[in-house]
């Protein structure tokens, strides 16, 4: 019996991208899409992104190409005061 390789589903690999983002840093809901492998995704990185409550993805850390904060499923001042306590400059 053969092995096949099970591939990850594109909300595990959106989960894996956004945790790896750093403290103080961010990543756009595009360039979550592009490391997630399907470029052209970034509405669904935020619809996915806004049924997250598990603490260990920080989904905060995720804002829009044009720069602006976007939304956040914890309120949008909760997400601009996380970012400046881990030190990005809003």
């Amino acid at each position: 019996m053969t092995r096949k390789k099970i591939k990850n589903s594109f909300k595990e690999r959106v989960y894996t991208v956004v945790a790896l983002i750093p403290k103080g840093k961010v990543l756009t809901y595009g360039e979550v899409a592009r490391r997630a492998k399907s470029p052209r995704a970034y509405r669904a990185v935020g619809n996915i992104l806004k049924r997250n409550f598990n603490p260990a993805i920080p989904c905060h850390r995720v804002i829009c190409s044009d720069g602006s904060i976007g939304e956040y499923n914890r309120g949008r001042e909760r997400k601009i005061a996380l970012l400046k306590r881990e030190g990005f400059v809003v």
